[in-house]
């Protein structure tokens, strides 16, 4: 588990709203075209003793189950449709009830995990979800795959950003369905926007901050990801 944050308020009142961050590592594979490799995945929990949400439902339905307990788990959010992100959400959806959310643009990817299943509801930018008193916005930022999302939460002061965004720059984009020039629009325009203090909380790996991230936009474009 990693570090646990807190939000305040959302509304500015005195109270202290529940939500909490938590973070599982579930390991699996990776596969895309003819490669498989082996992965570890972050799998983000916000919410609090009653409620939760879980973005990126990976590898091990019943691990994230028991990290949920007995907490009502109200959606299974998809930053994108990559097999290592997505593997594990039916069943997670078939034990807990919770839909599985993604942005439309995609589902072509998601039918190459799961052809027989769909998701239940779409991940559209703007959308706004609510667990727990938090108030948490969609912002679509494609590139490493087209239908590939982000979510914001500024009381908890978090961007979960899937993989997007990590702690040393933006997410892969040589492989199918990917474009380094959209992924760094993306970035710029919808992820660096955001407070510099804005902690980021990616897919894969260790968490970082927009104003760290920021810092190193030249170095991006050197290497050409």
């Amino acid at each position: 588990m990693a570090d646990t944050r807190t939000a305040g308020s959302a509304d500015g009142g005195d109270s202290l709203m529940a939500a909490t961050i938590e973070r599982l590592v579930t390991s699996g594979t990776f596969s895309l075209g003819d490669d498989t490799f082996g992965v570890e995945n972050n799998v983000w929990i916000i919410g609090d003793a009653e409620e939760a949400m879980v973005i990126d439902a990976a590898h091990d339905a019943d691990i994230i189950a028991a990290a949920v307990g007995s907490r009502r788990l109200l959606a299974i959010l998809c930053t994108h449709a990559h097999n290592d992100h997505i593997d594990a959400a039916p069943a997670l959806s078939d034990r807990t009830g919770a839909p599985i959310l993604l942005n439309r643009k995609d589902l072509d990817l998601w039918h190459r995990t799961h052809p027989d299943r769909v998701p239940d509801d779409e991940a559209d930018d703007g959308r706004q979800l609510h667990v727990a008193g938090s108030r948490m916005t969609v912002r679509h930022t494609p590139g490493h795959s087209p239908g590939s999302v982000s979510v914001y939460d500024p009381a908890l002061g978090t961007v979960f950003t899937g993989d997007t965004l990590f702690c040393g720059g933006p997410g892969a984009t040589g492989h199918p369905f990917s474009d380094f020039g959209t992924i760094i629009d993306s970035i710029r325009e919808r992820l660096l926007t955001l407070p510099p203090e804005t902690a980021v909380c990616p897919g894969h790996g260790d968490t970082t901050t927009v104003g760290e991230e920021a810092k190193h936009q030249d170095e991006w474009l050197d290497r050409g990801y």
